[in-house]
């Protein structure tokens, strides 16, 4: 298990411990039977958080940042967390340099499965290679520390832009590849 997986599992248990808390502690209300039937419905969310801002360290040192203005998070047959508006992760380097950062519009995280996916306007960035992905779905497997997606892609590079689809790539978007490249290259006149 890597220790970036580590932090998100450790994130994740606090919150079902949170949440049992928050069970127990509302049980003790007169209002019992409204709580505990709301909690049964499997529409609702178990648990609801506004604008949440989490850093994930090691050893006391920030590895990574999640942002997002709203998280639910569903118990059932599927337990699952979802950020319906949006999130923003931040990953840093061993000096709190940004290294990568991934944005989309939706997301949603299965602990069980150890993956979250991200939907509409998903941008990824390499800060240190100054690259940029940019697409409708991506997939990071945590267990096996890549990001992936079936669908197309456009890739901003210094200089050139490329499109293709069928992406594979380590988590901090350094390495990858994809099938049907297309691109644009930009060359300086001087040098043809």
């Amino acid at each position: 298990m890597s220790l970036r997986t580590g932090i998100f599992t450790r994130f994740f248990r606090f919150l079902a411990i949170l949440q049992l808390a928050l069970f127990l502690f509302a049980s003790c209300t007169k209002e019992k039977e409204v709580v505990v039937s709301k909690l049964h419905n499997q529409d609702d969310p178990n648990m609801q958080a506004s604008n949440i801002d989490v850093l994930f360290s090691d050893s006391g040192k920030v590895q990574v940042r999640l942002t997002a203005p709203m998280m639910n998070e569903y118990a059932g047959t599927i337990p699952r967390t979802e950020f319906p508006k949006g999130f923003k992760i931040i990953m840093y380097d061993s000096l709190m340099r940004v290294k990568t950062t991934i944005t989309a519009m939706y997301g949603i995280r299965f602990d069980y499965r150890g993956y979250m996916e991200g939907r509409g306007n998903v941008i990824v960035r390499n800060e240190q290679k100054n690259e940029q992905l940019n697409t409708e779905h991506l997939v990071y497997d945590e267990r096996g520390h890549r990001i992936y997606n079936n669908d197309p892609i456009k890739i901003f590079t210094p200089g050139k832009v490329l499109y293709g689809n069928d992406l594979e790539s380590d988590e901090s978007f350094t390495r990858y590849n994809f099938k049907n490249p297309t691109g644009q290259m930009m060359v300086r006149k001087d040098s043809v």
